[in-house]
This record gives structure tokens, C-alpha cells and sequence, in this order.
């Protein structure tokens, strides 16, 4: 049974204090845009996501492969050098992985006291934009040049580095702002931390409202998702063009161009 919008916004706004009981997890965890695995951690279909104008069948995201269980033909890691582990070598499947333009330290958790932890979260996403931006551009060429051809991309723990990038994708594709922050859904993959600071529950609890903080920090340091795709990543507004039509269209856009 596919949740409706708004049960999958309540289950996002949970406390991550209070565990979501097994009667109300299993169903979102179970049905799209989730798909059950037993090998793959925390797996989306991007389009699936409620109100998404992303293809469904093109664009995936999870955690740590530990093995391939769906048949993307694309990979894209996540993560730092020191996180990294070997992905499974799999016929038919490029294996991407671009080491972090600098060292990804830990959030700083002082920074996630006030309000609801927006203060730091805007900060470490901001971050995220500009340390993955080599494996953010090789994703967007993927999609210009590869039309249709669907992609896996992964961190961790599936959260943070690639809800930033799931992020761009909607925001590419046209999703409305309030249908992105269902792609922002809590789930049961956190990270260890020392869970007696204060800051540390602003920090693994995702509130819309860090969110929507994050993305006014994209509009005031890049003029937007657009700005960062053309001036940062260096696309020419061609490739952008190109990009949004083929995360809606995939290779049907071929025969219309």
C-alpha cells in the first residue's frame, strides 16, 4: 500500500527521540518510493516520491552497497576517502566515485542547539554543495548525455549527502517545493553521536524547516539550484535545459528534440 502524502510528511516530522512504531514503519518502509531489499540500505525510486516530476525508473539513491540488488547501470558514491569500501563489481554497471574536494569533518553539534538546528544544518549541506561537487557534476552529465539511463547514487547512511543531491534533482526536474520535502523523510539509518549533547537530536531529526533553511542558503550563495549548476559546476544553460528535460522525459525526449 503506497502512504499518501500527508502520512509520509507526519512520519518525516517524527522525533527521532520517539521510535516509529513497527505498525507505522513497515508500510512506509515497504511501499514507494521505497523499495524492499535485503541487500541495499534505505533504497528510493526518485520518481516514485509523491507529486516527484523525475521519471520513475531513472534516478535511485541508498546507503552502503554491500550488494547490488537492483540493476542500475551507474554508480556514484557519496562519501570521503576514509568512508569509503569497495563497490561490488557487477557486469553491465560503471562504478563512479570521485574522492571530496576537501576533508569532510564531523558537524559541529554546538551548532545545532539553537531553534530546531537549522543554523547548522544550513551549514553542513552548503558544505555538501561544495566538497561533492565533482560527483554532483558527474551526475548531471550522466543524465545529459546518457538520456533514460538509470543511476544509483550513495552515501553512508543514504541521508544527508544524498538528500542534498536528490534535492537538486527535484528541484531540476520541476517537483514542487512542498512535493521535495518528501524526499526528506526520516528513516530508521542514523549516524552515532554523543547523544547527550543538546544539539545532537536537531542534528539527526530532519524538520522541514532545516530544509527550507538550507535552501534559502543555496539562494543567497548561488542564486538558486539553477546557479549552482551553471555557474559553480560549470554547465552552460544548454546542458541545464537539457538536464531538467531529461530527468522528466529520459530518452523519450530524443524524439522530440
Amino acid at each position: 500500500m503506497t502512504l499518501t502524502k500527508d502520512q509520509l510528511a507526519s512520519l518525516s516530522e517524527t522525533d527521532v527521540r520517539n521510535p516509529i512504531p513497527p505498525e507505522e514503519l513497515l508500510p512506509a518502509l515497504t511501499s514507494p518510493p521505497f523499495i524492499p531489499s535485503t541487500s541495499l540500505i534505505n533504497v528510493r525510486d526518485l520518481g516514485a516520491v509523491p507529486g516527484s516530476a523525475i521519471l520513475s525508473g531513472l534516478a535511485y539513491r541508498c546507503g552502503t552497497l554491500e550488494l547490488a540488488a537492483t540493476d542500475p547501470q551507474a554508480l556514484a558514491w557519496l562519501s570521503a576517502s576514509n568512508e569509503r569500501a569497495p563497490d561490488p563489481q557487477i557486469d553491465g554497471v560503471e562504478n563512479i566515485w570521485f574522492d571530496s574536494t576537501s576533508v569532510d569533518l564531523p558537524p559541529v553539534l554546538d551548532e545545532f542547539v539553537e531553534g530546531g538546528g537549522e543554523v547548522g544544518l544550513r551549514k553542513e549541506y552548503l558544505k555538501v554543495l561544495d566538497i561533492y561537487r565533482r560527483t554532483f557534476y558527474a551526475v548531471l552529465e550522466h543524465i545529459r548525455d546518457r538520456p533514460g539511463e538509470p543511476f544509483l547514487f550513495h552515501c553512508t547512511a543514504g541521508r544527508d549527502r544524498t538528500g542534498v543531491l536528490a534535492g537538486i534533482l527535484q528541484s531540476l526536474a520541476g517537483t514542487a517545493p512542498d512535493d521535495r520535502l518528501l524526499r526528506y523523510a526520516r528513516v530508521g539509518t542514523g549516524t552515532t553521536a554523543d547523544d547527550e549533547h543538546p544539539g545532537f537530536y536537531n542534528m539527526c531529526s530532519l524538520r522541514t524547516s532545516c530544509w527550507d533553511a538550507f535552501v534559502a542558503g543555496v539562494e543567497d550563495t548561488y542564486g538558486g539550484w539553477d546557479g549552482y549548476v551553471t555557474r559553480t559546476l560549470g554547465f552552460s544553460t544548454e546542458d541545464l535545459e537539457i538536464i531538467k528535460l531529461h530527468l522528466r522525459e529520459g530518452n523519450a525526449s530524443k524524439s522530440t528534440s
